[in-house]
C-alpha cells in the first residue's frame, strides 16, 4: 500500500509555513549522526544534494526540485537542483539564527551540534508563518512527503507511519517534545492509502506551477466551466479524450460552448469574445478551465470579466500563465472560416516573455487564396491557401504532402457506392485569359471539375481535408527547425458537421474523421480529441459502431426540468444508447420529435390516438381524422393497421 494522494495534498498544506532547514538540513544531520559538542568529518553539501535529490525531486527528468516549505519565491516552489545545496541550504547552516545551533571550525569540512542546540531550534520555530508561528513541526506531514514513494504493510497505521521517521531520522525524546508535533490529524483518518504510489500525473493536480525546464505542451481540454456567460447561468463541461458529440436546439449555445473551448485552449477569442449575461454584473462571471497534458490534469484556471477595457483579447483575465500548452488545435466554424492553433509558434509578449501559441483565424476565403500580414515591415505569408498548395503539392517531384492529402480525401470521400464516389484529385489548368494560375481539379464520375466550381458539400470536405493536412505539415516542419518533436495530440473542432453534406455522407462522415488521423502520419500514433457539434440523426446512427464509452461522451443542451431554474439552459451527458433506424434517433432525448414525420401527419396521428381513448367516439370524428392520415400518411405507414382495425370497428370503412 502507499500514502494517498489526499494525504500528501493535506501535508502539502501545513509544510509551506515552515522553514526548510528543518525538513532538509536538520534531517542530513541527524542521519548522519553529527555529535553534540564535537564535530566529524561531513560533506554536507553533496549529502544534502542527495537528500532532495531522493525527496524532494518528484520529476526524476528536471534539474529542479520542489519546496514544500516556506519560500519567498511567490511565482514558483521550484527551486534550481545546481545552486540549492551550495547556495540557498549553505546560507541557511552558516548565517543567522540557524548558525548557532552548528559547531562549525572554519574552513573545515566538519560538524556538530551545539550544547543548545535544541533550545535554539525551537527559538527559531517563532520565525515560521502562521499557523506554525511558535508552534512545532508537524511530523505526520513532514513524513508522509518524504514516504510519499514507500511501500506500506496494509495494517499500517498513522502512529506507524511517525514511529517509522522518528527511527529513520534518530529523532531524541527531548527533540520530540521541544520540537515536533507528534500528534495525528484527524484527516489521518481518512484515505490514508492507496493501490499504488502517487505518480507526477496525480502530484500535477495539486502542484500549480512547472519547473522552468519542463514544458508541457500537447493538452486538450478536460474541464471548462462558464459562471454567468452565455445561454446558462452555470454550465459545466467535462470532454472526454476522444470523441465528444454536442447536440441541442439551435441557439442553445452549442456554438457559443465551442467558441469558449477554444479560447480556453489558446487564450484568443477566434470572434467576438463571450460577454456576460444581463443577470451576470452582481455575480462576477467567471470562465474556468483546464487542460489536461501528458502527465495528467494541470490545475484549474479561472478567468474573470473586466468590465473596464474595451480591448477584446483583455476582456477576459487570467490571473497567472497558463499551465498547460495545448497541442495542434484545428476548429471548422460553421461561417467557414477555420482557426488554427500550433503551440510552436508563439506570441511574444510585451515583456519580452513567449507566452501563449499564436493562434489564426482563416476565413473562408484566405483558406483557398492565402493569406499575408506585415510584421515589422516585412510581408509574412501566413498560408499560401488551398488552391496554390494543392498544385504545389501536386506538381511537387517527391509528391509531399499531396500523398498525404490524396489519402485523407479519400478517407474524407462519400461512401462507396454513392453517386459521387471517392474525391480523386485531377490534373491542374488554367481557367481564365487573365489569371496565370492552374486550378486543382477533381476526377467526378461525370468528369472533371475545377474545385471552384464544386458544390458546397465537396467544398467544405477538401477544405476540411486540405486544413488538417497543411496545418499538420506546418507544424511538422515548424518542430523540425525548433528542434521538437511534433505534437502527438491534435485538439480538432467542427461545428454543424453535416453541414452542405447528403444523407450518404452525413453516416461516414464522423467515422472518417475518426479514422483520418492515421493518414497524417505513420511515424507513431496521434491522439484526437474530437469536439462535433451536430443536428443530424445520421451522424448519431453512423456515431454507433465507433462510440467507445470509455474514452467518447454525448452531451445536450436542453432546458432544465427542475422548476427552480426553470427557462435556463443546461448541459447534460446522455448514455449513448444504440438506437439502430435513424427514425428511432429522431424521436430520442437527442431530437426530442414526438415523431418522424411531417408535422401535419403528426397532428393527424395525435388525434387519431385521441379518439382511440374516448369510450364512445363519433363515426363522423373517426371520418375526419380517417381522411386526415389518408391524406398526409403514406400507405405502407406502421400506424394504418392499427387504426383500420379501429375504424372498421366503429363502423368506419376505409
Amino acid at each position: 500500500m502507499f500514502l494517498s494522494l489526499y494525504q500528501i495534498e493535506q501535508a502539502l498544506e501545513n509544510l509551506k509555513s515552515i522553514h526548510p532547514f528543518y525538513g532538509i538540513s536538520f534531517l542530513v544531520c541527524k542521519q548522519e549522526k553529527i555529535p553534540i559538542g564535537d564535530t566529524k568529518p561531513l560533506e554536507i553539501s553533496r549529502r544534502e544534494t542527495e537528500f532532495l535529490d531522493q525527496f524532494y525531486r518528484p520529476i526524476k527528468t528536471s534539474d529542479f526540485y520542489y519546496q514544500v516549505f516556506r519560500t519567498n519565491r511567490k511565482d514558483s516552489r521550484w527551486v534550481s537542483r545546481k545552486k540549492y545545496a551550495s547556495s540557498t541550504a549553505q546560507s541557511s547552516r552558516t548565517r543567522g539564527n540557524f548558525e548557532r545551533v552548528f559547531i562549525h571550525p572554519k574552513p573545515s569540512k566538519s560538524w556538530g551540534w551545539q550544547l543548545n542546540y535544541v533550545e535554539v531550534l525551537k527559538s527559531n520555530l517563532s520565525n515560521n508563518l502562521p499557523p506554525y508561528q511558535n508552534k512545532r513541526i508537524p511530523i505526520y506531514d513532514l513524513a508522509v512527503w518524504l514516504y510519499r514513494e514507500r511501500t506500506w504493510p496494509t495494517e499500517t497505521t498513522a502512529q506507524h507511519i511517525i514511529k517509522t521517521f522518528v527511527n529513520d531520522f534518530f529523532i531524541t525524546d527531548t527533540e520530540q517534545q521541544e520540537l515536533f508535533d507528534v500528534s495525528v490529524p484527524d484527516y489521518a483518518n481518512v484515505e490514508l492509502f492507496q493501490d499504488d504510489p502517487v505518480t507526477w500525473k496525480e502530484l500535477r493536480s495539486i502542484i500549480t506551477t512547472l519547473p522552468e525546464d519542463v514544458a508541457e505542451e500537447g493538452g486538450t481540454l478536460a474541464y471548462l466551466e462558464l459562471q454567468g456567460v452565455g445561454p446558462a447561468t452555470q454550465l459545466k463541461f467535462e470532454p472526454a479524450e476522444r470523441l465528444n458529440i454536442l447536440t441541442g436546439d439551435n441557439g442553445f449555445g452549442k456554438t457559443f460552448l465551442l467558441e469558449c473551448a477554444w479560447w480556453a485552449l489558446t487564450g484568443q477569442w477566434a470572434g467576438l469574445p463571450a460577454y456576460p449575461r444581463d443577470d451576470a454584473q452582481s455575480t462576477d462571471p467567471k470562465i474556468i478551465f483546464q487542460i489536461a497534458s501528458a502527465s495528467g490534469p494541470a490545475p484549474t484556471v479561472t478567468a474573470s470579466y473586466n468590465w473596464t477595457t474595451w480591448e477584446d483579447d483583455k476582456k477576459w483575465l487570467v490571473p497567472n500563465e497558463r499551465p498547460t500548452i495545448p497541442g495542434l488545435v484545428i476548429y471548422a466554424r460553421v461561417d467557414g472560416s477555420f482557426a488554427i492553433c500550433d503551440p510552436i509558434i508563439r506570441i511574444q509578449a510585451p515583456e519580452g516573455n513567449s507566452t501563449l501559441p499564436r493562434p489564426f483565424v482563416f476565413t473562408r476565403d484566405q483558406v483557398w487564396d492565402g493569406f499575408e500580414e506585415t510584421v515589422g515591415g516585412q510581408k509574412r505569408v501566413r498560408i499560401n491557401g488551398l488552391l496554390r498548395d494543392w498544385v504545389g503539392w501536386q506538381n511537387n517531384p517527391k509528391k509531399h504532402p499531396f500523398e498525404t492529402f490524396t489519402k485523407v480525401l479519400r478517407t474524407l470521400s462519400p461512401p462507396q457506392g454513392s453517386d459521387l464516389g471517392i474525391l480523386r484529385p485531377g490534373t491542374p489548368k488554367r481557367l481564365l485569359i487573365d489569371d496565370t494560375r492552374e486550378f486543382p481539379t477533381l476526377e467526378h464520375p461525370y468528369g472533371t471539375v475545377p474545385v471552384i466550381h464544386a458544390a458546397a458539400g465537396v467544398r467544405r470536405i477538401i477544405t476540411l481535408a486540405y486544413l488538417l493536412v497543411w496545418a499538420w505539415n506546418e507544424h511538422r516542419i515548424n518542430s523540425e527547425e525548433a528542434r521538437k518533436q511534433p505534437e502527438k495530440n491534435i485538439v480538432l473542432m467542427i461545428d454543424e458537421i453535416e453541414a452542405h453534406l447528403h444523407p450518404q455522407w452525413q453516416r461516414r462522415i464522423l467515422p472518417a474523421l475518426l479514422a483520418v488521423k492515421n493518414d497524417l502520419t505513420s511515424e507513431y500514433d496521434l491522439e484526437v480529441q474530437s469536439i462535433i457539434a451536430t443536428h443530424s440523426p445520421l451522424v448519431m446512427a453512423s456515431a454507433e459502431p465507433e462510440f467507445v464509452p470509455e474514452r467518447d461522451k454525448l452531451f445536450h443542451l436542453d432546458f432544465a426540468n427542475d422548476n427552480l431554474i426553470a427557462n435556463q439552459v443546461v448541459l447534460k451527458e446522455l448514455p449513448f444508447i444504440h438506437r439502430g433506424r435513424v427514425d428511432f434517433w429522431l424521436e430520442s432525448d437527442v431530437f426530442e420529435l414526438a415523431q418522424a414525420r411531417s408535422l401535419e401527419a403528426e397532428k393527424a396521428i395525435q388525434s387519431a390516438k385521441a379518439l382511440q381513448q374516448q369510450d364512445n367516439p363519433a363515426r363522423e370524428d373517426i371520418a375526419r381524422v380517417s381522411e386526415e392520415l389518408q391524406k398526409y400518411l403514406s400507405d405502407i405507414d406502421v400506424f394504418w393497421p392499427r387504426w383500420t382495425f379501429f375504424a372498421e370497428k366503429h363502423g368506419v370503412e376505409l
